[in-house]
């Protein structure tokens, strides 16, 4: 019998409106979120007793709010709230106490559940709504048709605002790089992880559309799900005209797809009020263990093709509950682009064909990404198949950044023998004192690719960034061309076999197949000094 102060998931709801939809009414964000959260605060069946209850509204982040000021009119040309819980809650008719924004990145939803779980625990909150969403797909139908929407919203009140926390994700040189773009890190990601595999790009390429076909298949019963086509391995992994390459080794159809229009809610509150308040038991469905783990800065990882940090987090997560990956009848694995989930995979031992799935909703490239609340959709779906199934055990990991920010939790209808609260300090130290390669930062001289990815405007390719590591010396570095004779060469032959020659220059690094090449493309008289 669960203790009082136990935590427990009573409500979900998620709400799609499809472009296509007869009913079709072009909602705001914050429209979705109120219409997800009406949902999730009527499946727990307590009507406005529980409403009443809520002493948070916490909300995720929208992207349009999660960029610099300056690039905010760009991802959120029709406005917003300024208070997005506040708007939420105002719909509501609510007037909770504590409302709360929260920081970007896909790792919020799951870590706001670990975070209100322990409020909850402490007593120091009754209920919680956990909410977000995204109307992108109703954005660019409106700017495609040139018509003006205007959801700006001022919603008096205090607000818990705990700003973008994005400004450790990427460096300046980076930046320089056009290493900025989750399109265009992680791709260098998946590329290290062939390079320590030893495949080819033909056989890679055949691996992810194998994975990504079972999530497509998952997507494809999926009414919340934006995309319902089951897609086969080789509609995925084939480049053509519904599915050109984005930036090697990806295909349209490898990356998380952000035309949607998506909103997901999650009501928490403690078992004592849950009995208080006449919500079912089997509605109640409990997180056993919890971790939340950050990894290392993209260009300090030994290893670019793994991630230590979500092995930890997802490991300690299960040895909280007192569980292995094999005692997980679901399983719901982040899938904004393949490597998130072959790490996954690697850190857990499991294959990619695993006979649980690896997805419950369809994944980001098919069910939907919106924004830094997919995994939100992720718990709310989870909590469904655990509720059709009692007993059962399921997983959730969240990923955020350049797979730098990892949340997992465990959960089950089954209720814990106790409630713990779990600190993830002792995790995040064993990342902190991790090495970190030697990085130069002008380099020059003969190099290895350590990985590499080649971006692609339309069909035609258009830079290549590479990842190397100097042969003198073996400091990393990173470096770039446009190039069209060096772009030819990277097509030609698999650049991981490829040695090349790099230069500091005033725009930054760049790297040619000959140094002769390179001095034609950049005569030496325009290389920067070196630095003292």
């Amino acid at each position: 019998m669960p203790m009082d102060n136990t935590p427990v998931l009573v409500g979900v709801g998620q709400f799609t409106e499809h472009l296509d939809d007869p009913e079709y009414r072009g909602l705001s964000p914050q429209e979705l979120a109120t219409n997800a959260a009406l949902r999730a605060l009527a499946d727990a069946g307590a009507g406005e007793q529980l409403l009443a209850c809520l002493d948070v509204v916490a909300a995720v982040r929208t992207v349009g709010d999660s960029v610099a000021p300056p690039m905010r009119k760009f991802m959120a040309p029709f406005g917003g709230s300024d208070n997005f819980p506040g708007s939420v809650a105002r719909r509501l008719g609510c007037e909770p106490a504590r409302l709360v924004y929260s920081p970007a990145c896909g790792d919020e939803p799951q870590k706001l559940v670990g975070e209100f779980s322990e409020q909850i625990a402490l007593g120091n909150c009754r209920a919680a709504l956990l909410v977000g969403a995204e109307a992108i797909a109703t954005q660019r139908k409106a700017q495609a048709e040139r018509r003006r929407l205007d959801w700006s919203e001022s919603v008096p009140g205090p607000l818990e605002d705990r700003g973008r926390g994005t400004a450790q994700l990427k460096t300046r040189h980076m930046t320089d790089h056009k290493m900025e773009m989750p399109a265009t890190v992680y791709p260098l990601l998946d590329h290290a992880r062939r390079s320590r595999l030893g495949l080819s790009r033909e056989d890679y390429s055949q691996c992810i559309g194998e994975l990504f076909s079972g999530f497509a298949r998952v997507a494809a019963d999926n009414p919340y799900a934006m995309s319902r086509e089951a897609l086969t391995a080789a509609d995925i992994a084939e480049t053509g005209e519904r599915n050109r390459l984005i930036a090697d080794p990806y295909t349209k159809a490898m990356v998380a797809r952000d035309w949607v229009n998506q909103g997901a809610a999650v009501v928490l509150t403690s078992v004592g009020l849950a009995r208080e308040l006449g919500i079912a038991e089997n509605k109640w469905v409990y997180l056993h263990g919890y971790a939340d783990v950050s990894e290392q800065g993209v260009l300090d990882r030994e290893d670019l093709g793994a991630s230590p940090a979500l092995a930890l987090a997802y490991n300690n997560a299960l040895q909280r509950a007192g569980k292995t990956i094999h005692d997980m009848q679901y399983l719901e694995i982040y899938s904004c682009f393949p490597i998130a989930v072959f790490a996954a995979c690697d850190a857990l031992d499991i294959a990619s064909d695993d006979p649980c799935g690896l997805t419950v909703t369809g994944g980001l490239p098919f069910f939907g990404g919106p924004g830094n609340n997919y995994s939100m959709h992720g718990i709310a779906s989870m909590v469904e198949k655990l509720r059709a199934d009692p007993g059962s055990f399921g997983i959730v990991g969240a990923n955020g950044g350049y797979l730098s920010k990892h949340s997992v939790g465990v959960y089950s209808t089954a209720a814990p023998e106790r409630w713990r609260a779990w600190a993830s300090r002792d995790l995040q130290e064993k990342i902190d004192a991790l090495p970190v390669p030697e990085f130069n930062e002008s380099p020059k001289g003969w190099a290895g690719v350590e990985t590499y990815t080649v971006l692609y405007q339309k069909d035609r390719p258009v830079t290549a960034i590479v990842v190397g590591r100097l042969h003198l010396g073996g400091a990393r570095f990173v470096a770039l061309t446009e190039d069209a004779e060096t772009l030819q060469g990277m097509l030609a032959q698999d650049p991981l076999a490829a040695n090349i020659f790099v230069r500091s220059y005033g725009i930054g690094n760049r790297f040619a197949f000959s140094e002769e090449s390179l001095e034609i493309q950049f005569p030496a008289s325009d290389s920067s000094p070196a630095p003292a």
